[in-house]
């Protein structure tokens, strides 16, 4: 392992350049302003610490003092000599600054959509803090507008979540103007954490995948939370936080299209034939179903009265055959309302 260069290194002329200006009174040529942002360059370079080679130059400037009739001169060059030096040493950081950023960005790419080799992946994801041999849960989270690394919102939920947890192997980014979380999948306290504080800052929703093992995990995981927000959209659910786990029916009856458009036209169809068509009568089952199949919420969800609730469930049952409060009508009927959430139905011909 090679050794820093000691602190002198970076010194190097800088006497001599004091000792020139003490008897000309000239001030720093730029060929030697170059080579002192150089060597602050050199020093960020190298791991030493601004503060202390500061330090080392008013040092040099004090014992080596020239004998001089302009010591402002003097004064004005150690100025211009340290300013040199701090604006390279400056460029250097925010150089490393912008290439770390790049390297965790690319790694972020990688990881999210499996497009890098397994095993590349797994080596640089330990200089990240992630262990991906283990399995590994993602959450999502979206608002009101799009959120980077550096967004004000990003920021106060980072600063939540390692106050309460720490370090714990968190990886906490952003990624397509969403807010991205990825944590061991044995921790599902911080990722639900996690979930409720973009909830809190945002006012959007959060999603949460299921944990699953090894590099390609961590993108099943992102997925599954991404297909939980856009069915979200889809079927309006309103909830918060969003559980992949809870929500793995609907791909089930979504995977068959042709079969769950068949349901709903043989199903809900009737309902066309309707005054004002089957828009108020779907909604009043998808409020029904959403309130647990308690009438009294359900009217409250749609401001009627329990009576003219019971109304329009009774039309519903006239025109289809099936009685929405009949238990053993009640499952072909609300699953025909989620197909119709799912395939946008009567807006889309089916």
């Amino acid at each position: 392992m090679a050794t820093r260069e000691t602190p002198q290194t970076y010194l190097e002329g800088f006497a001599e350049i004091l000792a020139e200006v003490g008897r000309t009174g000239r001030r720093l040529t730029r060929d030697e302003v170059d080579g002192r942002r150089a060597l602050g360059e050199q020093a960020a370079s190298s791991g030493h610490g601004l503060r202390s080679l500061v330090i080392h130059h008013l040092t040099v400037t004090r014992v080596a003092w020239p004998v001089t009739t302009a010591p402002d001169r003097v004064l004005a060059a150690v100025e211009q000599a340290v300013d040199a030096f701090a604006e390279g040493y400056e460029r250097a950081q925010r150089l490393a600054v912008r290439k770390e950023e790049a390297a965790r960005r690319e790694f972020i790419d990688d990881l999210l959509h499996g497009r890098s080799d397994p095993v590349r992946i797994v080596q640089r994801a330990e200089r990240f803090g992630l262990r991906l041999a283990h399995a590994h849960a993602v959450g999502v989270a979206e608002g009101v507008e799009p959120y980077d690394d550096t967004h004000p919102v990003t920021r106060t939920v980072e600063a939540a979540l390692f106050a309460r947890f720490g370090d714990r192997r968190i990886l906490l980014t952003t990624k397509d103007d969403r807010m991205i979380c990825v944590v061991p999948g044995d921790q599902e306290d911080v990722v639900r954490y996690f979930a409720k504080q973009a909830y809190a800052a945002t006012g959007g929703q959060a999603a949460i995948g299921r944990p699953h093992s090894g590099p390609g995990g961590v993108v099943r995981s992102y997925e599954e939370a991404l297909n939980a927000l856009d069915l979200a959209k889809r079927i309006g659910l309103d909830e918060p936080v969003l559980l992949a786990a809870d929500l793995l029916v609907y791909p089930v009856l979504a995977r068959d299209r042709e079969a769950m458009a068949d349901l709903v036209r043989n199903a809900l169809g009737p309902l066309r034939e309707a005054r004002g068509g089957a828009e108020p009568l779907l909604e009043t089952l998808h409020a029904y179903f959403d309130s647990g199949c308690v009438s009294a919420r359900a009217a409250r969800r749609l401001n009627l009265s329990v009576r003219a609730l019971t109304y329009r469930l009774d039309r519903i049952y006239r025109l289809t055959g099936a009685d929405p409060t009949n238990p053993q009508h009640r499952f072909t009927l609300q699953t025909a309302a989620v197909g119709a959430r799912l395939l946008d139905w009567p807006a889309t011909e089916l």
